[in-house]
């Protein structure tokens, strides 16, 4: 089969099929079996494939515990909160997690503050923007 789309395919099944060649000779030219032939015959578009499952992570058996460390840092201090590396040594230190790697801490870390802040009925946090400088006339 040469590289072509599935679209692609399925329009050459057709017009072969049109012209005259048989199924078997279809499945030949095209190196498809007899359930592709049918349905380049059946229709013009591919039926779409499925989405694979969702995998597991490493990180999830830890997820309930990193988000336990986020709720403690809802009412302590700035300088007392938990950082991403704080959370990844403690899970090393305190829940044997020799499989979890920080960067998939961090990254979880990153996505899950917002969400637990938003859950806990907090606002986001407070960002000073700059602003311009008035015109002194």
């Amino acid at each position: 089969m040469h590289s072509k789309s599935k679209v692609e395919l399925y329009a050459a099944i057709r017009r072969d099929s049109r012209a005259g060649l048989a199924s078997r000779a279809l499945q030949r030219k095209y190196g498809v079996g007899f359930r592709t032939i049918e349905k380049a015959l059946a229709s013009v578009w591919p039926t779409p494939r499925k989405p694979l499952p969702a995998r597991a992570s490493r990180l999830d058996p830890f997820k309930p515990v990193i988000d336990q460390m986020l709720r403690a840092d809802l009412d302590a201090p700035r300088k007392q909160k938990h950082t991403a590396k704080r959370i990844f040594d403690r899970l090393l230190e305190e829940h044997s997690a020799d499989e979890v790697s920080y960067g998939m801490v961090r990254e979880y870390v990153r996505k899950r503050r917002p969400e637990i802040r938003l859950e806990a009925g907090r606002a986001p946090p407070q960002v000073f923007h700059r602003t311009e400088p008035s015109s002194r006339g």
